[in-house]
């Protein structure tokens, strides 16, 4: 590191640790004004998110790393400038403004530096270093933006898969899950997950797997509905497909698909019969039924 470059980063040094206050206050500020928030982040809020970047920029400025890989290698800053970014996510604001908002602590940091030199050459240095600095905290809040957005929309859909397809306990140990819409790799997967922990949680004997809503079955289809049924089985349970109606059932024999091993039923009244008969419980009437359920 050149002696230049080192006293460029003694003079920030002074100048956040001399100003933090102001720093902080002057940054929460611009970002009011500029409302480069979108978000109902609170001013007190954003000024101990401020004081929180302020120190970490002072102790990696303080370190040896070098500038180039401030951003990305210390680790206290690193992870400032990351959660920074995940709660802007969490609160609905855009990739654009949480940047911004990162961006805007260049202005604060520069009157800073202003207070504590007027040589027109440090100040020039200054400013390259912070632009170097903040440039590098803006690309990882915007890359860390993205990333954590994914995360929350995979995580959304994952709940409202799972909410599709929920586990209802029809008798005692007999349990049912009626599928709607289109069964592919990913639905299959929680529907099987959900099912098997169900049939843990209430030492289920036989499991109903309702496709009444499921539009088409192809070999995909079928070949799902197999995977849950060997798993269930695997668990020590009974399976039985509901819901088999006479488009699907001929086109089930089209296409060659064997389902001779598995009990179907045309209707989930039927199937729960039939599953009633499995748990060698006596079927006495639909009153008892709704009485079990509740």
């Amino acid at each position: 590191m050149s002696t230049s470059e080192t006293d460029i980063r003694n003079l920030l040094l002074e100048a956040l640790r001399g100003q933090e206050e102001q720093i902080a206050d002057r940054w929460t500020t611009l970002q009011l004004e500029q409302a480069a928030l979108g978000t109902d982040m609170s001013e007190s809020e954003l000024r101990e998110e401020a004081l929180l970047l302020i120190d970490a920029l002072t102790e990696a400025l303080a370190s040896d790393t070098p500038v180039e890989r401030l951003v990305t290698s210390h680790h206290n800053l690193r992870t400032t400038v990351t959660e920074l970014s995940l709660r802007r996510v969490r609160a609905g604001a855009t990739p654009t403004d949480t940047s911004l908002a990162v961006l805007s602590l260049k202005e604060a940091l520069l009157a800073a530096v202003q207070h504590t030199t007027r040589d027109t050459s440090e100040l020039f240095s200054a400013a390259v270093l912070v632009n170097r600095m903040l440039d590098a905290a803006g690309a990882l809040s915007f890359e860390t933006y993205v990333e954590g957005r994914e995360e929350i929309i995979q995580r959304q859909s994952r709940q409202l898969m799972e909410l599709s397809t929920p586990v209802v306990r029809l008798w005692r140990h007999v349990l049912a899950v009626p599928l709607i819409g289109t069964l592919d790799t990913a639905r299959t997967q929680i529907v099987m997950e959900s099912l098997l922990q169900a049939i843990q949680d209430h030492e289920a004997k036989v499991a109903i797997i309702d496709i009444t809503g499921v539009l088409t079955v192809d070999t995909a289809v079928a070949q799902h509905l197999m995977h849950t049924v060997n798993a269930v089985r695997l668990m020590g349970a009974d399976c039985v497909i509901s819901g088999i109606r006479p488009p699907i059932a001929q086109t089930i024999a089209q296409l060659g698909i064997d389902l001779s091993t598995i009990l179907t039923r045309a209707t989930l009244a039927d199937a729960l019969t039939a599953a009633v008969k499995l748990t060698d419980q006596p079927a006495v009437g639909l009153a008892v039924a709704e009485s079990a359920q509740r």
